[in-house]
């Protein structure tokens, strides 16, 4: 049970890197740490949490867990929480 997040490589609004910030126990466990750390419910997204780099230290002193994405998506999927974008989303 932890909450995960990956390293900044993600180019994204105000031209800052961005990270994912999952947890592979539950949803409710990911809401949680969010708020803990200050992030907005606007900033998630069906199974994750998109953080900007100024955050993602905090984060890790907070407790997350630090990983590669490929680790971060393979736990996420093992523990049921991973949601893809259905067909309808993709399209808007």
């Amino acid at each position: 049970m932890a909450v995960l997040i990956d390293r900044p490589n993600w180019p994204g609004p105000r031209g800052l890197l961005w990270s994912h910030l999952v947890s592979d126990s539950s949803l409710e466990e990911l809401h949680a740490f969010a708020c803990l750390l200050g992030v907005p419910v606007r900033a998630f997204d069906r199974d994750h949490y998109d953080v900007p780099e100024t955050v993602y230290d905090r984060a890790v002193v907070l407790g997350a867990e630090p990983v590669a994405s490929r680790e971060l998506v393979r736990r996420l999927t093992d523990a049921g929480l991973r949601r893809r974008k259905t067909r309808s989303e993709s399209t808007l």
